[in-house]
């Protein structure tokens, strides 16, 4: 989970080759509409997001009997969270801590995402962070992926045991 461009579809796909899970791409799922919507600089509210994060939360719910799924969403507010956990409450959060700079920086360098560098203050407004009461793991986004999937595994007790094939392959 986090703003937009915090790296979560490079470590969810890693992530998730590392558990022998399925990966979903949060950004797949969304409606036609949100895209054009975010593409044409408007921020999503929460009418446009229950259908996207039920989706992801079906997709989830399906795949946890079977060993469990990892997916990138945003996930930014806790309500959209619990929203997630009503569908899998075994549902766990990575939280990609970033700050402003970094992800404008990343946001400006990539290309071909709907997502406009424009959008990343309603995100920024929108996040609330893992609540201590929350499952999941709250990392900082710039450190070098191999040490934030290293914390990550460490906390789901699979510790990385070699190194993960770049994602994409």
């Amino acid at each position: 989970m986090g703003v937009s461009g915090c790296g979560k579809s490079t470590v969810g796909e890693l992530l998730a080759r590392h558990l022998g899970v399925p990966f979903l791409e949060g950004d797949g799922v969304h409606p036609a509409a949100n895209v054009a919507r975010m593409a044409a600089g408007h921020p999503l509210d929460d009418e446009a997001r229950i259908p996207w994060l039920d989706r992801i939360g079906a997709w989830l719910a399906l795949d946890l009997p079977d060993g469990g799924g990892v997916a990138a969403c945003s996930a930014l507010a806790r309500r959209y969270r619990d929203r997630l956990r009503a569908a899998t409450p075994a549902t766990w959060f990575l939280h990609l801590d970033v700050d402003r700079e970094t992800v404008t920086a990343r946001m400006g360098a990539r290309r071909g995402h709907f997502m406009p560098v424009s959008l990343i203050d309603s995100q920024l407004e929108t996040l609330e962070p893992l609540g201590a009461d929350e499952r999941g793991l709250r990392v900082a986004a710039d450190l070098p992926v191999p040490q934030i999937l290293a914390a990550a595994a460490t906390a789901l007790g699979v510790p990385l045991s070699g190194p993960l094939p770049p994602a994409g392959d």
